[in-house]
């Protein structure tokens, strides 16, 4: 699979491209798949989202303050940066 990074994007057209997305419930990412599908005039459509969808909504903010700082204490460990690797 190819890979292409769009540089110097107008900013009404990636505000377009993330309100597509969010409507149909996509990454901008598939959106843009989409969209260059649709304009290269190809049969068919890109491969399916790979997202797990809302299903997971209903989790968004039910943490409570008091573990919610906790597991950000735990994955502080994760934003270290062992100088001796990079050597």
């Amino acid at each position: 699979m190819n890979q292409v990074t769009v540089r110097d994007m107008d900013d009404r057209v990636y505000q377009c491209l993330l309100r597509i997305a969010e409507e149909e419930g996509i990454s901008p990412d598939e959106a843009a798949r989409k969209l260059l599908y649709k304009a290269a005039e190809l049969p068919g459509s890109p491969s399916p989202p790979r997202r797990i969808g809302k299903s997971l909504d209903h989790f968004v903010g039910s943490m409570a303050p008091e573990e919610s700082a906790e597991l950000k204490e735990a994955l502080e460990f994760f934003h270290t940066i062992d100088e001796s690797m990079w050597q």
